[in-house]
């Protein structure tokens, strides 16, 4: 106030509007699940914006709940709940989610392998979105030299061999390269993952498995400026090869619940360019969504299906019918998936990379049957087998 006794008038703020709380990054304020479908019932157009991203919102909230809450017992019904989201269009979020959940708890990655190893036998691209993942945060994490997480990271994957969820040549890969410039660290990481799959890698490579004990032994007797700890580590691995991982078994009873013709095993290197695909943790518009969602509702109800039959259901059904509804739902997955063409890659790199993985293969192996039988579980395509005859000649 002035001299005068002058009193200037109260300023009146404009009421902001309140912005739209699924658009901000974070998703914006707290909306309970059931607010959200009731938020979704009152919109008539599905193809909006709106409504979509409440639908997605649904959709991280329920992956993101469901994964949290995984444990042997729960661990079947769990993957049947997520089925009931469009896990198609969250495959980000649903890799992100179980990465999340096993870096906070290491101590679980056998049964979150277990986990992936059930949605991968039925979507196995999902499966591959995650080790790629994976893989690409390994090599971060080497690179950085950030001890906590590759230790982490090279658990889930070792587990994630266990399953058959990857092949175990990334195994042999990760364990080389940790002892190619030892270090304490770089050691105990290599010794801490070759625990985890040690004995699913004595079955498969026992070859390839012995060449990284004899790295061990030579880093043993020739590393001088190794710690004492780290040179106790080796040498109780060396016991724990001896009594053939009988501590570390591969896959609990409890979780060993794929075939293994079911499964299907990811072939992946370190050497290989990886696109991780992290614009699929965003939302994005689809023109088309209620076609997609009538599509994925289809292959929901043909892995449910599948999983209520029985034995003797299935075979009756393969008598019956021609057709396997596992392959109706690849079909309509296929067709879902971005890229619907096939792309077959004949250049130089494309056969270099394949050679490679034959070789590796090969190497990896203890007799030619097991060569043989790991080759015809690669699924070669009929344009490489000519190659695949002119690199066993």
């Amino acid at each position: 106030s002035g001299k005068g006794g002058y009193t200037p008038p109260p300023v009146i703020k404009k009421k902001e509007e309140p912005a739209d709380i699924l658009r901000s990054r974070a998703g914006g304020a707290y909306i309970p699940p059931a607010k959200l479908r009731l938020m979704q019932q009152q919109m008539e157009d599905k193809n909006s914006e709106q409504y979509q991203r409440l639908n997605w919102e649904r959709i991280k909230k329920r992956i993101h709940g469901e994964v949290n809450k995984v444990n042997v017992g729960n661990l079947v019904g769990v993957v049947r709940s997520l089925l009931q989201e469009n896990i198609l269009r969250g495959k980000g979020l649903l890799c992100r989610s179980i990465m999340q959940a096993q870096a906070f708890s290491p101590g679980f990655s056998h049964v979150y392998a277990g986990h992936v190893a059930v949605i991968n036998s039925k979507f196995p691209f999902i499966g591959d979105l995650l080790v790629r993942r994976l893989v690409v945060q390994f090599k971060r994490c080497f690179r950085r030299g950030d001890k906590g997480t590759t230790m982490i990271v090279t658990k889930f994957i070792a587990h994630l061999i266990n399953q058959q969820v990857t092949h175990e040549i990334l195994g042999l890969e990760i364990a080389i390269l940790m002892l190619d410039k030892p270090t304490d660290d770089s050691v105990e990481v290599a010794i801490a993952f070759i625990k985890e799959c040690g004995m699913k890698l004595q079955q498969v490579a026992p070859r390839a498995l012995a060449s990284v004990f004899d790295r061990l032994r030579s880093i043993l007797n020739e590393a001088t400026d190794l710690d004492k700890r780290t040179q106790y580590m080796i040498e109780s691995v060396m016991a724990i090869l001896k009594d053939k991982f009988q501590a570390y078994p591969a896959v609990v009873d409890d979780l060993d619940l794929i075939d293994e013709e079911d499964q299907v095993t990811h072939m992946m290197t370190l050497e290989e360019a990886i696109d991780p695909e992290n614009g699929l943790n965003v939302f994005k518009l689809d023109a088309d969504f209620e076609t997609t969602e009538a599509e994925y509702e289809e292959v929901r109800r043909t892995v449910i299906g599948d999983a209520d039959d029985s034995d003797e259901e299935e075979e009756e059904e393969e008598d019956e019918d021609d057709e396997d509804p596992g392959t109706y739902a690849d079909q309509v997955v296929k067709k879902m998936e971005a890229g619907k063409t096939d792309i077959i890659d004949n250049s130089e790199q494309a056969l270099v990379a394949f050679r490679r993985e034959i070789y590796l293969t090969i190497q990896s192996s203890l007799d030619f049957q097991e060569a043989a039988h790991k080759i015809l579980k690669m699924g070669i395509k009929p344009q490489l087998e000519p190659e695949l005859c002119n690199m066993l000649v």
